[in-house]
Formats: structure tokens, sequence, C-alpha cells
């Protein structure tokens, strides 16, 4: 499959994630959640959908413990490059509304491409169809 196919399908599962991410976490606060423990089940729900996604539609991949265990390396290794990245830009400009939006987007755009790299040459590479 071509990288700019991949690279497609790739997008519409992230935002997909990030969709599904946002409604558990909303559905669980509106039951009385605490906001911690929602969050950690948006997060959880929309991780899983994403291994699954990804793995099947955007790379073509076979499963397996293997996979699993480099899909959640990269998710993680993503993870903190995400957090990393905020909290630099942060750093770098200050706590200001515009600038908390800079970073967000940054962290995300940086994190997603990583995310996109060690799907695809890492967790689903040895795996394919």
């Amino acid at each position: 499959m071509s990288l700019q196919r991949q690279a497609s399908r790739f997008l519409v599962v992230g935002t997909t994630t990030v969709a599904i991410d946002m409604a558990a976490y909303s559905l669980l606060l509106w039951l009385g959640m605490a906001v911690t423990p929602a969050k950690t089940a948006g997060f959880v729900a929309g991780t899983i959908f994403a291994y699954f996604a990804n793995r099947m539609w955007t790379f073509g991949a076979e499963g397996g413990i293997q996979t699993v265990a480099r899909f959640l390396g990269v998710y993680l290794a993503a993870l903190v490059i995400n957090i990393a990245v905020n909290a630099g830009v942060l750093l770098l400009t200050g706590m200001h509304a515009w600038t908390m939006a800079f970073a967000f987007l940054a962290a995300t755009g940086v994190s997603a491409v990583f995310n996109f790299v060690g799907m695809r040459h890492f967790a689903f590479s040895g795996a394919r169809q």
C-alpha cells in the first residue's frame, strides 16, 4: 500500500481515536466518574480502537503479542514526546492562551508524525498480511 494511502488512513483513524477518547471521557464525567479515571478510560478506549484500526485498515498487518507490544511501545514513546514538546514550547513561550493552543498543536503534530513513522516502520512493519 502506498505511503500516501497509509497516511490518509492514519489521519482518519487518528481523528476517530481522538473522538472516541473525547466521547468516552465526556460520557464518564457526565455519569459522575472522577476526572483522572474518566480520562484514563477514554485514552484506553481510543488506544484499543487505534490498535485494531491501524493494524487492519491502515497498515494491513497481522496481530500477535509482539505486534501489540511494539504498538504499545510506539504509543508510549509518542505520549512522552507529546508531553515533552508541549512542556518545551510552554517553557519557551510562557503560559498564555495562544501559546497553550500553539503548544498543544505542536505537540500533537510532532507526536503524530512520530506515531505514524513508528507504526509504519516498527509496530506493524514485520507483520504485513
